[in-house]
């Protein structure tokens, strides 16, 4: 099922909100950058074979008719954004409407397959006119950590309930699979799904009667929920207020307030000592200088002979370094302070800062692929409901590119999701 996004009349965001998108609002003035822009495009077109529609008819160049499709609505300020800012002037000139496509997804797809080959090795230099750092303020410190969190998952929680299942799980299903080992995924059995997956994680560390569990990153409490329903004892740390209220009142009304506590906390404040530890696409926020911290942290209160289970978001390692360290459309507009790891990077990270080594890792990026389609098509159908929420069109729209680029990269398997086991190896004799 394809996704497809309404496209916008030329001008519809001419009043975008200055104060609160100052840079969707403002299109930048770099003609040189926009000449490069444009022809960087019509060499990435040319090569992927996208079909890039111009007004009134027009193409870029040639291309197949049943080619991916990027329909240009205001061309010259497309190509001053993406001149003037790479990848973030592509998302900004997305929520301002000046592009779309009738298949987002395929189009993200096609250009998030081996991404370094978008530019042509020579051309390497040209990143320089438009790649930035991330602000110092984003950085994800101790002092800096609640801001980043609240700016996402402290957005609504009815926003979250409108596309996310019962279970309001916001990480990857693991869905039944197909005899070719597909995943086989649809809104009837997607919080069967979630529930798989948090059942194979929380077996993954041998959560059981009497086991005392620390979660790391509670989101709405449904990972906590099961682990005290096993008859383990729970203790979940989140920065997030309108989680931490969410969550307190699910385990209360399943019964489990007194086997289940959710503290507003900081991962790097936590104490006592577990007999597992359970974080579920936490370490992506937690920023690259953090990941020793994170890590230490697990193996600091972890007991004798306990198992830590991670679920992580990764990419492949050399994709990592060079990505880290850049300001993306993603960490401006989404995640704050974030960085995906390599599983690499977390063995690099445990071997050098703890006593812990990766024990196991399974990887499932294709069910990530099926759940952000349910979460994209749940969203888009109930757009009316999100802007009754008091969500823009401009808001609208950075969902929608972020959801449909984020099925893309694990589509294209730029991205993958592993279940990670952590333990401490058997002293040798």
């Amino acid at each position: 099922m394809t996704t497809h996004v309404e496209a916008l009349a030329p001008g519809a965001f001419a009043t975008a909100d200055p104060q609160h998108w100052p840079d969707v609002a403002h299109v930048p003035r770099a003609p040189f950058k926009a000449a490069v822009a444009r022809s960087l495009l019509r060499r990435v077109a040319r090569r992927r074979g996208l079909r890039v529609e111009l007004p009134h008819g027009r193409l870029l160049g040639p291309a197949p008719a049943a080619a991916p499709v990027l329909r240009l609505h205001r061309p010259d300020a497309f190509f001053h954004r993406v001149g003037a800012s790479g990848l973030i002037g592509f998302g900004e000139s997305y929520q301002a409407g000046e592009w779309d496509s009738p298949d987002l997804v395929a189009l993200l797809t096609e250009l998030a397959t081996a991404p370094e080959t978008l530019v042509p090795t020579g051309a390497q230099w040209l990143r320089r006119l438009y790649v930035k750092r991330p602000p110092a303020g984003e950085l994800s410190t101790p002092d800096n950590a609640r801001t980043n969190i609240h700016r996402h998952y402290d957005l609504s929680n009815e926003l979250f309930a409108l596309f996310l299942d019962p279970t309001l799980s916001y990480s990857s299903a693991v869905f039944p699979t197909d005899p070719a080992g597909a995943p086989v995924a649809s809104w009837a059995n997607l919080a069967e799904a979630q529930h798989r997956k948090i059942d194979r994680l929380l077996d993954l560390a041998r959560v059981g009667v009497g086991s005392r569990v620390l979660e790391i990153g509670t989101g709405w409490g449904e990972l906590a929920i099961r682990a005290a329903a096993r008859g383990a004892r729970v203790v979940s740390l989140t920065l997030s207020e309108e989680q931490l209220a969410l969550a307190r009142r699910r385990i209360a009304e399943a019964g489990l307030a007194d086997r289940a506590e959710v503290r507003l906390c900081d991962y790097r404040a936590a104490e006592g000592e577990f007999d597992a530890v359970v974080s579920v696409e936490m370490i992506e926020a937690v920023g690259r200088p953090f990941w020793p911290a994170y890590f230490a942290t697990i193996d600091r209160v972890l007991a004798p002979g306990g198992r830590a289970a991670l679920q992580a978001i990764t990419m492949p390692h050399e994709r990592m370094l060079a990505s880290s360290g850049t300001y993306t459309w993603i960490l401006k507009y989404i995640f704050p302070g974030g960085q995906i790891p390599s599983t690499e990077a977390i063995r690099q990270a445990t071997a050098r800062h703890t006593s812990l080594r990766v024990a196991a890792c399974d990887s499932f990026g294709p069910h990530y692929a099926q759940t952000l389609r349910l979460w994209c098509e749940r969203f888009t159908e109930r757009a009316d409901e999100v802007g009754a929420l008091g969500f823009d069109q401009v808001f609208q729209r950075m969902w929608e590119l972020y959801l449909a680029y984020s099925e893309a990269g694990f589509a294209a398997g730029y991205l993958d999701v592993h279940q990670i086991l952590l333990t401490r190896p058997e002293p040798t004799r």
